[in-house]
C-alpha cells in the first residue's frame, strides 16, 4: 500500500502538465479574499469618518448651545443629519452621555450601548445631560451591514456582531459644556 502511495506520488513530482493550474486555484481565492477586505475596510473607514464628524459636529452645537435641553433624539438627529453618509441612522445609532469628574475619573463602559436588530428595542443606558462647566463624555453606537458578509473582513464583522449579523463602530466625543 505505502509502495503505491509513493509511486503515485513520486509520479505526481514529476508530472509537469498543468502545473500553472495548480498555482492558479490556490492563490485566486487568496487574491480575491484580500481585494474584498480592502474593499470593506475602506468603506468601513469612510462610515467611522462620517460618524465622528457628524458626532463632532453635534457636540459643538450642544456646547455652545449650554441652555438648550437636548434629547436622546435631538442629538441622535443632529448626528445623523451632520453625518450623511450613514444607512438607516435614525434606526442604527445609539448614544451614551455621562458627566464625568476631571479629578476621579471614571471611564464608560466596556461595552458600547448599541442597537440590537434580533431583540426588542431596549431604552438607553444613559443619557444625562450636563451643566455649565461640567466635563461631558458622549458615546455614539453605529450598527451597519457589512458590504461582503460572506468574505474576509465582513465575515468577521458578521460573526463578530450582533444577532443579526451587523456590525458595531463606536466613536467618542468629550467637551465642557459653555457657560
Amino acid at each position: 500500500m505505502f509502495k503505491s502511495i509513493h509511486k503515485f506520488l513520486s509520479r505526481f513530482r514529476r508530472e509537469e502538465d498543468g502545473q500553472m493550474l495548480l498555482e492558479f486555484v490556490i492563490l485566486t481565492p487568496l487574491v480575491f479574499t484580500a481585494f474584498l477586505t480592502a474593499v470593506e475596510l475602506g468603506i468601513y473607514k469612510t462610515r467611522h469618518l462620517f460618524l465622528d464628524r457628524g458626532l463632532d459636529m453635534a457636540v459643538r452645537n450642544v456646547r455652545l448651545n449650554t441652555g438648550t435641553d437636548y434629547t436622546h433624539a435631538d442629538i441622535k438627529d443632529m448626528v445623523c443629519d451632520f453625518a450623511g453618509f450613514l444607512n438607516n441612522c435614525d434606526s442604527q445609532l445609539k448614544l451614551e452621555m455621562n458627566p464625568v469628574d476631571p479629578r476621579s475619573f471614571t471611564e464608560l463602559a466596556n461595552d458600547a450601548d448599541c442597537t440590537d436588530a434580533s431583540l426588542p428595542v431596549k431604552p438607553s443606558r444613559t443619557f444625562v445631560l450636563g451643566g455649565q462647566n461640567e466635563l461631558m463624555l458622549l458615546r455614539a453606537c453605529y450598527k451597519f451591514d457589512p458590504i461582503f458578509p460572506t468574505a474576509g473582513l465582513g465575515y468577521d464583522f458578521a460573526t463578530n456582531g450582533d444577532g443579526a449579523g451587523m456590525a458595531k463602530m463606536v466613536s467618542i466625543a468629550a467637551f465642557v459644556q459653555e457657560p
